[in-house]
């Protein structure tokens, strides 16, 4: 009962800046460059817990999976790269101290199933919660360029959502 409690204290505080991310995202209109910061710290983290994935899943469909998010969260980057430079916006270039604290560390102490289990949960929430503020910001983007960035990318990201799914349903059961 105790590990249990712990557990669920352990997941809500994590979850709250997650929580309080998404509040002041839905709330209000995000300007480009928040935008571009957004982006730039999610293909970081996604491409950087993706080679986790393949490091420390204990599945071939989550190492698929986290191979997946590499290429195409190190590829989309670099359209986003692009685009910022166009829109004179600034990239992120290493990921920040809250993410790195919130989202990365909590996996390198994963091994096996365990990390599974919270990797397919994660990747579910984190890419709904993306592709909201994608398409918040392929509709309000204040410049053009951000605009189409954000339209181009919504498929890839609904592909990621889709195979994160098929992670959650596959996984094993909570012991």
């Amino acid at each position: 009962m105790k590990r249990i409690l712990t557990a669920a204290c352990c997941i809500l505080v994590a979850s709250l800046p997650v929580l309080a991310q998404k509040k002041s995202a839905a709330g209000k209109t995000m300007t480009d460059q928040q935008f571009v910061d957004f982006a730039g710290q999610t293909d970081m983290v996604e491409a950087n817990l993706g080679q986790l994935a393949q490091d420390a899943g204990s599945t071939q469909q989550v190492k698929d999976y986290g191979n997946m998010l590499v290429t195409d969260h190190t590829s989309d980057y670099k359209q986003l790269t692009d685009a910022a430079k166009q829109a004179n916006l600034t990239v992120p270039t290493a990921i920040d101290a809250e993410n790195n604290k919130t989202m990365i560390a909590p996996f390198q102490k994963l091994k096996g199933t365990a990390f599974d289990r919270k990797y397919a949960q994660e990747m579910v929430s984190g890419h709904t919660k993306a592709i909201a503020i994608y398409k918040k910001e392929a509709s309000d983007a204040q410049n053009d360029v951000i605009k189409s960035y954000a339209e181009a990318t919504l498929p890839v990201l609904d592909k990621h959502l889709s195979g994160a799914k098929d992670l959650e349903k596959s996984k094993p059961a909570a012991k």
